[in-house]
């Protein structure tokens, strides 16, 4: 065996580690700019606005960067992440208005936006067919880290006694940007580069997005991305203006959001068993359905343990949906074109998380603050019923022979997983 075809885990470990860091910067920021632009004045109306104009940019960038992902590499995203990460963390802290608050928040989404396509690609590229569902579960525990870790940070440092949220929450916001400054220690050497790229030969042809879009599975497996994480990221913005309504400190909102997180966490790691037992359409199905009722489970004005199990569940069953959607869309989609599937992937991310948003400021504005939470549920029950119709197949084995990855007979292994060629 080669070098190549034996290139071991440690980037992934490391991939892991700055994922943690970059999420747990973005994680401590996004609860921060929500008290921040209360402080300022902001109603629910303008936290929905703030919250989608974070999508923004990432809407409109996501597919350009996937196809330079595709025919390039994939590691100079993620330090161009980084910093971009850090200086909207940074700037939302110095913000003084509503609009800056909403103009930062969108560089730190696109910030956020580079370095995840940068890291799922290289993941897609550097696993084995067999290994993908392990490593996409591995790779996202590094987001639930971040989310775990971000939001007990976050209301350890924000207080709103004697009126100091003001200044607590923008401190939150340049300890987030110091955070993410953290990952660079971890990005060194992460894309194996064991062959140079195709030089004097004529690029190959873009598969249009058209093509990408019909392939069956791709759709599915971004309309179930779009709900879970447009569910976890009105948790993210939301959970603090219910808390201020229901009295909840802000120091227990941040611990409500990080035991989410950390019940993610522990569902990643038994995954694989999961997935053996259950098959994917079973797993994604159930979960998918529990999780859409317990999101609408918290508009009840429920005590904060009851609040507290709800919220273990929910993220429990929230945290199969992103690895197992990612698998889907990869394997679904053309060979050539796995980086803009991805990308595309993310497009549905950033809409739900333009869209939701929105439609949640509106709902709470006419509902009140736990209608959003109802929003959510009806989308993940919708969810539910794609990732039930999808195929029922179960984890493979390490030869990969139960389900075979379509790239193999494309374009061989070294396409499919073992990276002889990068580029």
């Amino acid at each position: 065996m080669t070098d190549t075809a034996r290139p071991g885990r440690s980037w992934l470990l490391r991939l892991v580690i700055a994922f943690a860091f970059a999420q747990g910067a973005v994680s401590m920021a996004r609860p921060a700019v929500s008290y921040r632009a209360l402080a300022l004045g902001a109603d629910e109306r303008a936290i929905g606005v703030i919250t989608g104009v974070y999508a923004l940019l990432p809407l409109f960038a996501a597919v350009p960067l996937g196809r330079r992902t595709d025919h390039g590499r994939c590691a100079p995203l993620l330090p161009l992440g980084v910093v971009l990460i850090a200086g909207g963390c940074a700037l939302s802290g110095r913000a003084a208005s509503l609009t800056a608050m909403a103009a930062w928040s969108g560089l730190m989404g696109l910030g956020h936006l580079c370095f995840v396509i940068g890291a799922q690609s290289i993941v897609a590229r550097q696993s084995a067919p067999a290994d993908q569902d392990r490593n996409f579960g591995h790779f996202t525990i590094g987001a639930s880290l971040g989310q775990l870790i971000g939001p007990i940070a976050a209301g350890y440092l924000i207080s709103e006694r004697d009126g100091a949220m003001g200044r607590t929450s923008a401190l939150a916001l340049i300890v987030a940007a110091g955070t993410a400054a953290v990952s660079f220690g971890s990005l060194w050497r992460i894309e194996h580069r064991t062959a140079p790229a195709r030089r004097g030969k004529a690029p190959a042809a873009k598969v249009p997005v058209g093509s990408i879009l019909r392939a069956r599975g791709v759709p599915g497996g971004i309309f179930i991305s779009l709900a879970v994480l447009s569910a976890t990221d009105i948790l993210t913005a939301y959970l603090p203006v219910v808390g201020e309504h229901r009295g909840i400190a802000p120091a227990t909102v941040g611990l409500l959001l990080s035991l989410r997180a950390a019940a993610t966490i522990a569902c990643r790691l038994v995954m694989t068993p999961m997935l053996r037992v259950l098959g994917r359409a079973a797993l994604l199905g159930s979960t998918c359905l529990l999780a859409g009722v317990l999101c609408a489970g918290i508009a009840l004005p429920a005590p904060v343990w009851a609040l507290a199990l709800m919220l273990a569940v929910l993220g429990f069953c929230l945290g199969v949906g992103q690895p197992l959607s990612m698998t889907t869309v990869v394997r679904a989609a053309p060979a050539a074109a796995r980086s803009t599937a991805l990308a595309l992937r993310l497009t549905g991310n950033r809409l739900g998380q333009v869209a939701a948003p929105a439609a949640a400021g509106l709902v709470a504005g006419v509902a009140g603050t736990a209608a959003p939470f109802v929003m959510l549920g009806a989308l993940l029950v919708v969810a539910a019923g794609l990732g039930a119709r999808g195929k029922g197949d179960r984890a493979p084995r390490r030869d990969g022979a139960p389900q075979p990855d379509p790239a193999v007979s494309e374009e061989g292994p070294a396409r499919a997983g073992l990276n002889r060629n990068p580029a």
